[in-house]
């Protein structure tokens, strides 16, 4: 069961094609969608006592088995909707965090989905021991000294602090390889964009890699670095990062903050825009914002408008500014058409800072090596 509300203030809108994307990613089968409208949130039942009820004979009419709200829910809220409801409930931020705990697939990406989760529901503890209460009183009459409560939220914390040393290590081992390649004067690019925009394909046509690519959200979660062919003996690095969404939740920027670093490190973002999205403004704004958020605002940017091939009449072309330098390259990652544009931008803004060497770089996509003259575009 889908739960979307329209609210008049800005920051509090979702989208809700979006919530049927991500129910479809998380493997639900979305079987009715409840609507609403509200000026401020219920603060017992988020959408009011009388859409409540309405939400729980849908919930029984249609034998649903859980609950996703488009919105994020307070710890009470989530509560008192299960109560009321007898089954799951879900906000945003447990939906997003649930796609990532299935898609996580390598070390780091399983230890930050669960640094994320851990800390997620750190806030949503209610239980208790009913049998072993604390007890006051003089010598063999006291409890076990703590409830489950405080057990599981030490337990919590304990853990927590585990995945953080584990992280801080991967963070350092990706630091190492970020001063190496500033060393060698080799740049490096980072694909940023919102997700489902194509940017696992694009990364695949540009540097002929076999990553994950699916039309779904959240396809890609662990972060992919190959060797990018500019021109002869002069290469980058190019990164694939996770997409972005709106209102992306504070704990998966947070857990996943050595990933997004290869971001803030990069010496030029590709921004992937969807050209045949309606939306594709309002999710450029999420991007940067997100972007802002972890400090990369900065990074010099190229806007890569991707699947033109669904766009009727739209061409390959690139568009520059008033000091001619190149803003905008409009491209079609399954078609292949315009990568060598957005190929010859990136050589052109990376020029000064490009490693010219005659060996294929190491640990990064060593045993690809692009004929001269070759193009992109070819099989």
């Amino acid at each position: 069961m889908l739960v979307h509300v329209n609210f008049r203030a800005a920051d509090q809108r979702e989208e809700l094609a979006e919530l049927h994307e991500l129910a479809v990613s998380a493997r639900t089968r979305p079987v009715a969608v409840v609507t609403g409208s509200r000026q401020q949130p219920d603060p017992k039942y988020f959408i009011g006592s009388g859409k409540a009820e309405e939400l729980r004979a849908c919930v029984e009419r249609e034998c649903a088995e859980v609950v996703l709200f488009n919105h994020p829910l307070s710890p009470a809220q989530e509560r008192n909707l299960e109560k009321l409801l007898q089954c799951r409930v879900l906000d945003r931020t447990g939906l997003i965090l649930d796609i990532f705990a299935q898609r996580a697939s390598s070390h780091e990406g399983k230890l930050q989905v669960e640094l994320a989760q851990l800390q997620h529901i750190a806030t949503r503890l209610v239980r208790g021991w009913t049998h072993l209460e604390r007890q006051k009183g003089g010598i063999g009459l006291r409890g076990p000294g703590e409830t489950q409560l405080e057990t599981d939220r030490r337990l919590i914390r304990v853990r927590i602090k585990h995945l953080n040393k584990q992280l801080d290590k991967v963070a350092m081992q990706r630091g190492q390889g970020r001063k190496a390649r500033r060393k060698a004067a080799v740049p490096t690019v980072s694909l940023v964009g919102y997700t489902n925009t194509g940017k696992s394909t694009l990364f695949n046509r540009l540097t002929r890699s076999g990553v994950y690519a699916a039309n779904q959200l959240f396809a890609t979660l662990d972060p992919t670095l190959r060797r990018l062919y500019l021109a002869p003996n002069r290469h980058a690095i190019l990164a694939d990062t996770v997409g972005f969404i709106r209102h992306l939740p504070h704990d998966l920027v947070a857990a996943f903050r050595s990933t997004l670093q290869e971001t803030h490190e990069a010496d030029l973002l590709l921004h992937v825009i969807d050209a045949h999205d309606d939306n594709r403004h309002a999710a450029m704004e999420q991007v940067n914002a997100v972007l802002k958020e972890i400090g990369a605002e900065g990074v010099p940017q190229i806007e890569v408008y991707n699947k033109i091939d669904l766009v009727p009449e739209a061409a390959p072309r690139v568009e520059r500014d008033e000091h001619g330098r190149v803003r905008r390259v409009w491209v079609s990652a399954v078609s292949g058409a315009g990568l060598e544009l957005l190929r010859a931008a990136v050589a052109e803004h990376v020029a000064q800072r490009i490693s010219v060497y005659g060996g294929p770089e190491q640990g990064y996509n060593a045993h690809y090596s692009e004929p001269a003259g070759s193009c992109v575009g070819e099989n």
